[in-house]
């Protein structure tokens, strides 16, 4: 057998194992008392919209791809997600002080203005979240009269 077979043997055998490292899965609970609808109104309209286009990477459930079981790519969506969570999370937005709140949905308008969300590699994969004009103008209007319906109560704090 030569170098390069016994090679080509080896990198097939840690495929093959890498394969049955999982990443934990993103399906969890939804309390609806965290998640934010229990703290800011949204239309029925934008909530779908947030669902479509934000809520994989930024809450506690995601939709189950088939690609997502192939490593190491299942390990880079889990990390993706993980930082997106950390970074914005619906299902515990509650949780966050109300400056935090404010800030977040601040965070939200201008990401959406800027069209850094939803990421471009996410709507590869996914058409059906990217988002229109119109609808990115829903969120972002959405996103800032929630945020200055907030604001004054941050001030307020202080």
């Amino acid at each position: 057998m030569t170098k390069g077979n016994k090679i080509l043997i080896v990198v097939i055998i840690l495929i093959t194992g890498i394969q049955f490292i999982r990443p934990a899965k993103n399906i969890g609970i939804e309390d609806p008392n965290k998640n934010i609808k229990s703290v800011v109104d949204i239309p029925e309209s934008t909530h779908q919209l947030l669902v479509n286009s934000c809520y994989d990477c930024h809450s506690n459930t995601s939709k189950e791809m088939w690609y997502m079981n192939i490593q190491p790519l299942g390990w880079w969506i889990s990390h993706h997600i993980d930082e997106g969570k950390e970074e914005l999370n619906f299902s515990e937005f509650s949780t966050y002080s109300v400056k935090k709140q404010a800030h977040k949905l601040e965070e939200i308008a201008e990401m959406v203005n800027e069209d850094e969300m939803p990421l471009s590699s996410y709507t590869l994969m996914h058409s059906t979240a990217k988002l229109s004009t119109q609808q990115r103008e829903e969120i972002i209007n959405w996103a800032t009269e929630k945020h200055h319906q907030l604001k004054p109560s941050e001030d307020k704090i202080r």
